[in-house]
């Protein structure tokens, strides 16, 4: 029994040095850098130890920007997106013919360079002192004047942004619900049918418990996702997303350690801390929702 135990940390060595090295450690490293006052890269040195890179984060106008940003991106893409992927996935459930090409279809923007989608995205939005975009053309037609989403207010920037990052996500989260959703016994609907149930009835009775698993676990993910956004703004408004008033919490960080005002690693850490406690609660918020809702339904046998 020894010699089988030992064999099995043997196996799983190789899997505990990597995470160590690059998680265990990082993390540690984060959390001495978030209470070293004023360290220098140069010396390597700091002078003191306290709590003071976490007021000066948090009354940062730049890092409240992002936080604003990043907040707005969440409580709206989060929702529509699950939302969207939930009524595309019931109408390709639905589909008999040519389903699986409306599924590569719908996975494609899955498999496309997020850089090149955020260019289109350009394409469709900018107003330039050549063209005002296909997007405001449609809005002309309709007797409104052109918007400039790329350059001009902010909440066009971020209705272009949160637009963006839906796309991105939407593919990812039709392909899981569409499973979750061939992975019904057609049984529960047959039997429902017999009785007489409405189609509203049974989808809100057999359909949704049975998938919750999976539409939790896309708000959860798709929340810490959103928490994470960084490239999307870069996509589309460029690196200084600060100029651009478009700066969310990881774009922070990096500006802190690597951009024009960069070369702060105790400000980027407790940044990074500061997230981390914001992602924390809220997975921690849903998983409590989910186990009451489970326990309401009966133990939640979906």
């Amino acid at each position: 029994m020894k010699k089988n135990g030992l064999k099995a940390w043997l196996y799983l060595l190789p899997a505990l040095i990597f995470l160590g090295v690059f998680m265990v450690y990082p993390i540690i490293d984060v959390v001495i850098y978030s209470v070293e006052q004023g360290f220098s890269f140069t010396s390597q040195t700091a002078h003191g130890i306290g709590f003071y890179n976490f007021r000066y984060v948090l009354s940062d106008p730049y890092f409240i920007q992002a936080l604003k940003n990043t907040f707005i991106l969440v409580a709206v893409t989060v929702p529509v997106s699950t939302g969207l992927a939930l009524l595309i996935s019931l109408g390709l459930s639905s589909i008999k013919r040519l389903k699986e090409l409306f599924q590569t279809i719908y996975f494609l923007p899955y498999v496309t360079n997020t850089l090149a989608v955020g260019l289109v995205f350009m394409i469709l939005f900018d107003k330039t002192e050549y063209t005002d975009g296909l997007v405001n053309a449609f809005i002309k037609l309709f007797g409104g004047g052109a918007v400039d989403f790329i350059d001009g207010p902010y909440w066009a920037k971020m209705t272009v942004l949160c637009l963006y990052t839906v796309w991105i996500v939407l593919p990812f989260k039709i392909l899981i619900l569409t499973s979750a959703l061939a992975s019904v016994k057609k049984d529960y609907y047959n039997a429902a049918r017999v009785d007489g149930t409405s189609k509203f009835r049974m989808f809100t009775h057999i359909t949704l418990p049975m998938i919750s698993p999976m539409l939790f676990y896309l708000i959860i993910t798709g929340f810490i996702g959103a928490f994470k956004a960084y490239s999307d703004s870069v996509a589309l408004f460029g690196t200084d997303l600060d100029k651009a008033g478009m700066n969310t919490i990881v774009g922070y960080v990096y500006n802190m350690l690597y951009g024009d005002s960069g070369g702060y690693p105790s400000y980027a850490s407790a940044a990074a801390l500061i997230l981390f406690a914001i992602v924390l609660s809220i997975t921690v918020i849903n998983l409590i929702v989910r186990s009451r809702l489970a326990f309401k339904g009966g133990g939640g046998n979906a």
